[in-house]
C-alpha cells in the first residue's frame, strides 16, 4: 500500500491527542513546559526582585500585601515523539485487508498527525532481528512522510530472523531518548510466554515499559490481525514460527484444540491489556480486518477524559 493510503490525515484533520505530561524543551511551542519560563499559562506568583520584568508585576497580589510581587508564567514548549515499531517476522503477517506491518506504519502515520503542531518533532525506531535503527527526531511533514517511506521499504528479506527483544528495545528507548515528550510503541506485543494461559502472569517488557511511562507520557499500540485470535476449521495444517522457525502440525477440526488456541490468545490479550493498564500508559488496539481510522477516532475522544488521570506520575516524580 502507499504513503497516501496509509496516511488518513484529511480524517484526522480536526483531532488532537492529549498531551498531559509537562515537556521539557528549548523552543517555543504549544505544550506546557516543565519549567516557568516565557509563555502563556500564569504559574505562582513571588515577590518582586531586581532584575525582574516589571511588565509581570501582579498588581492585586501586591496591594493585598504592600510588597511588590511579580507573576511567574508556564513555558509554552515543543512536542518531541519518539515512536518505536516492532518490524519482527511476527509483523510479516495478515490474512485480512493489509498485513500487521503495513497498520503499523498507519499507525505511526496517525499518531504523527495527531500529534503535530508548531515546532513538535517526530522521531522513529525500528526494530528488527534485535537490531534498533534510529531515525533521527525532525520537525515538519516532509521529515515524518521520510519516516514512512522508510518503515515501508523495511522489506522481508525471507530469511529466519532472531527473535526479537521488546524489552530491551524499550530499555534502550529510555536510556537513549530522556527527553521528556511522547513515546509511542506499536507492535503486537507477542512473547515467548504467552503460551501461558495465565492471564496475570507479568509480560517480559512489563519492567521496561514502566521505566518509560515514569518519564514521559506512552501510548502502546497493539497490532492484531484475527487469524491470531483464533483458529479456523481447515483440516490438518503445518504452522511454522517464523522468528524461530518451529513447525507443527495442528488438527484445527478438533474442537479441543481450537478452545485451547482461542483461550491462550484471549489470555495474552488480556495479559498486555492488564500490563499496559498497571504501567499507565494508553492502550489504543488496530485489527487488520477493521477501519483503523474509525477506532483511532473513537480512542482518541474517550483518551480525552481518561489521560490526566492515567497519566498521574508516581509520588515525588514532577510532571
Amino acid at each position: 500500500m502507499t504513503i497516501s493510503q496509509l496516511a488518513p490525515e484529511r480524517a484526522l484533520r480536526r483531532l488532537e491527542l492529549t498531551v498531559v505530561r509537562r515537556l521539557e524543551g528549548y523552543l517555543h511551542g504549544e505544550h506546557l513546559g516543565l519549567l516557568p519560563g516565557p509563555g502563556t499559562e500564569l504559574a505562582e506568583a513571588r515577590e518582586y526582585q531586581v532584575g525582574d520584568d516589571v511588565r509581570r508585576m501582579d498588581w492585586a497580589v501586591t496591594a493585598r500585601t504592600t510588597v511588590p510581587h511579580v507573576r511567574d508564567l508556564i513555558a509554552d514548549r515543543e512536542l518531541e515523539t519518539w515512536a518505536m515499531v516492532d518490524l519482527s517476522a511476527s509483523m510479516d503477517f495478515g490474512t485480512s485487508q493489509l498485513e500487521k506491518r503495513e497498520l503499523a506504519v498507519a499507525a505511526v502515520a496517525t499518531v504523527g498527525f495527531l500529534t503535530h503542531r508548531l515546532g513538535d518533532r517526530f522521531g522513529g525506531l525500528m526494530l528488527r532481528d534485535s537490531s534498533l535503527r534510529r531515525w533521527p527526531a525532525r520537525s515538519g511533514r516532509l521529515a515524518l512522510y521520510g519516516l514512512l517511506r522508510a518503515l515501508l521499504a523495511e522489506q522481508d528479506n525471507g530469511e529466519l530472523q532472531a527473535r526479537s527483544d521488546l524489552a530491551g528495545a524499550l530499555d534502550s528507548m529510555a536510556r537513549t531518548q530522556r527527553k521528556r515528550g511522547l513515546r509511542v510503541i506499536v507492535s503486537d506485543f507477542l512473547t515467548p510466554e504467552d503460551g501461558e494461559v495465565d492471564s496475570r502472569l507479568e509480560p517480559s517488557w512489563e519492567r521496561a515499559m514502566r521505566k518509560l511511562t515514569a518519564q514521559h507520557q506512552v501510548l502502546a499500540v497493539e497490532i492484531i490481525d484475527p487469524r491470531e485470535l483464533e483458529l479456523p476449521n481447515i483440516g490438518v495444517v503445518m504452522i511454522g514460527d517464523p522468528e524461530t522457525g518451529a513447525i507443527r502440525e495442528i488438527d484445527t477440526r478438533k474442537r479441543r484444540v481450537r478452545d485451547e488456541y482461542a483461550a491462550a490468545a484471549l489470555a495474552q490479550r488480556e495479559r498486555t491489556r492488564i500490563a499496559l493498564r498497571r504501567v499507565g500508559a494508553g492502550h489504543l488496539v488496530l485489527r487488520t480486518d477493521r477501519d483503523w481510522v474509525a477506532d483511532t477516532v473513537r480512542f482518541v475522544l474517550a483518551y480525552r477524559r481518561m489521560a490526566p488521570r492515567l497519566h498521574q506520575p508516581p509520588k515525588g516524580v514532577a510532571r
